[in-house]
């Protein structure tokens, strides 16, 4: 892999860290638009492809047998922050199969408004499955468990069908074979795939502003990204970049985060998208990044770089509000030759 710097840290004027990575732009045929670093280096998804996971459930019927709208939908595309508005949509899903959350196989930890700092947790409030970032994918994996007569306790495992399946409709999305994925077990223990990061680019090229041609994947992708640009804040939550960016976005920009450095984000008016790997995994890099990517596409307007300007490289302040230092990006999207 051939990575690039992306974002600086200075002290002093001097060089003190640097973030590298790659940058993919790509449209829904998967053409190659603009790239920093390297476009095909092969990175883990996390959480960008969950709405890729839950096509099983949207093709098999299971979405509309259930009644279940775009808030629902916002849940199964979510990393959220288990939030009082997260754990209510969750546990409607449950309710619909007959389910509790001691079903859900993802685990439990601190709700991510604690933990990112965004919040505290109430003294004495007991936190469960609910509160997990992945709760709404995971019970999107539960209702097609329970509508397809399918085992619950092992849905997390690669060979069971529900996973089967789930592999061959994120391969599908994203323009490859299921072989052609490498396999790892994600934080909230379902598989997870390795592609390379220009797939994951047409994925949401896709997802964003699907092709005529997509006459199976094309309703069920439009479906999704609707549900996530109309309810962003499910989708992530309160003081949270997806939100802020799906805001800023009025209606265009589909957003999506994951761990460890990785974040997309696809254009419905223009069919294209851009899929970035910061390889340290921090996510203020990641986030500054992605907003630049933005800037150097042309894809922003004034206000558009107002309302985000907090996200993006800016000065490093002291903790009396001195500045010390500057983050700032150091790189240009070289452009795809026409």
């Amino acid at each position: 892999m051939h990575h690039a710097p992306l974002i600086e840290l200075t002290r002093g004027g001097i060089p003190e860290s640097l973030h590298a990575g790659s940058v993919a732009v790509v449209d829904r045929q998967g053409r190659l638009l603009a790239q920093v670093g390297d476009p095909c280096a092969r990175v883990f998804t996390r959480s960008t492809i969950k709405a890729f996971q839950a096509l099983p459930l949207l093709q098999s019927g299971g979405v509309n047998a259930l009644a279940w709208g775009e808030r629902e939908l916002a849940l199964l595309c979510a990393s959220h922050n288990g939030e009082a508005q997260h754990v209510q949509v969750v546990q409607g899903m449950l309710d619909s199969v007959g389910q509790d959350h001691t079903v859900l196989r993802c685990g439990c930890h601190v709700p991510l408004f604690a933990a990112l700092g965004l919040g505290t947790v109430a003294p004495g409030a007991v936190h469960d499955e609910r509160h997990h970032n992945c709760s709404g994918k995971h019970a999107g994996f539960v209702a097609y468990c329970v509508q397809q007569g399918l085992s619950l306790p092992d849905y997390t495992d690669p060979t069971h069908p529900l996973q089967i399946q789930v592999r061959e409709q994120v391969a599908s999305a994203v323009g490859l074979t299921p072989g052609d994925l490498a396999m790892g077990i994600d934080g909230c223990s379902v598989p997870n795939y390795a592609m390379p990061l220009a797939h994951l680019a047409r994925g949401y090229a896709r997802l964003a502003g699907e092709a005529p041609q997509d006459s199976d994947l094309g309703p069920h992708l439009a479906a999704l990204a609707d549900a996530m640009v109309a309810f962003p804040a499910l989708g992530s939550g309160t003081g949270r970049h997806d939100a802020d960016f799906m805001r800023a976005g009025g209606g265009d920009w589909v957003s999506k985060t994951g761990a460890d450095g990785v974040q997309v984000l696809g254009s419905r008016s223009r069919g294209e998208a851009f899929a970035l790997k910061v390889m340290d995994g921090n996510m203020t890099a990641q986030i500054a990044a992605a907003v630049e990517v933005l800037d150097q596409l042309g894809w922003m307007n004034a206000a558009q770089r107002a309302a985000l300007a907090p996200w993006r490289a800016a000065p490093l302040l002291s903790a009396r509000g001195v500045p010390v230092g500057e983050r700032r990006p150091v790189f240009r999207l070289e452009r795809a030759a026409v």
